[in-house]
């Protein structure tokens, strides 16, 4: 009768290590391997969710590493994938556990959140604060860094479309670009001209593929 069971348990072990397995996989491919954060995909299907379950406290925030392009020629790539590594873990932090926090691409970042209205610009303030502190090396030397913040809220823009959302916080992010603050969208930066979030055709603004 054991020897039985014993049989019996052993394909059930396989059939539970392989689900496991699989389900490591799956996550794999909705994570970025470098800083952890949601892949483009799988932030996009969360955000969407928080927007429909927080349709007037979600808050849309887009994040543009300043001057990344400078840390890697001068310091190298491996000091970028620490500061990237950095920003994302600071995001994550910031953000919460039942955020939507994702890389989108290179150092720039997307998050959705449910904020308290009365609390946007304190709690956006202090994600500056946070972006602005220097990352530590391996070797102990401090990488100074920077980035620009840009929000977008759906009862101030009259809309719950993650891409027009998404498009009004990237035009309020190059608004404030190096400033040092964080710029919460009007509805005129929802109508910004814009290919892929970054915005076309206005001088003195960074362009897709630029270095900021």
């Amino acid at each position: 009768m054991n020897g039985i069971l014993i049989a019996a348990a052993v394909p059930a072990a396989g059939w539970a290590a392989h689900v496991v397995c699989l389900y490591r996989r799956l996550a794999a491919t909705r994570r970025d391997p470098l800083t952890g954060l949601l892949r483009r995909d799988a932030y996009t299907a969360k955000a969407q969710r928080l927007l429909r379950r927080n349709p007037d406290t979600a808050l849309v925030v887009m994040v543009d590493q300043d001057r990344f392009k400078r840390i890697n020629d001068t310091l190298g790539h491996a000091a970028g994938d620490v500061v990237l590594q950095a920003t994302a873990a600071r995001l994550a932090d910031w953000a919460g556990p039942h955020a939507a926090v994702g890389r989108l691409g290179g150092d720039e970042f997307a998050l959705v959140l449910h904020i308290d209205p009365n609390h946007r610009h304190a709690r956006l303030g202090q994600l500056v604060r946070m972006l602005h502190v220097p990352v530590p090396l391996d070797d102990e030397w401090l990488v100074p860094v920077a980035a620009s913040v840009g929000a977008a809220a759906p009862d101030l823009l009259g809309t719950h479309s993650l891409k027009l959302l998404q498009r009004a916080a990237d035009a309020a992010l190059y608004d404030g670009k190096h400033s040092g603050r964080a710029v919460l969208a009007a509805p005129r930066h929802a109508t910004v001209p814009s290919a892929n979030g970054r915005r076309l055709g206005r001088p003195g603004t960074a362009r897709w593929g630029q270095a900021a």
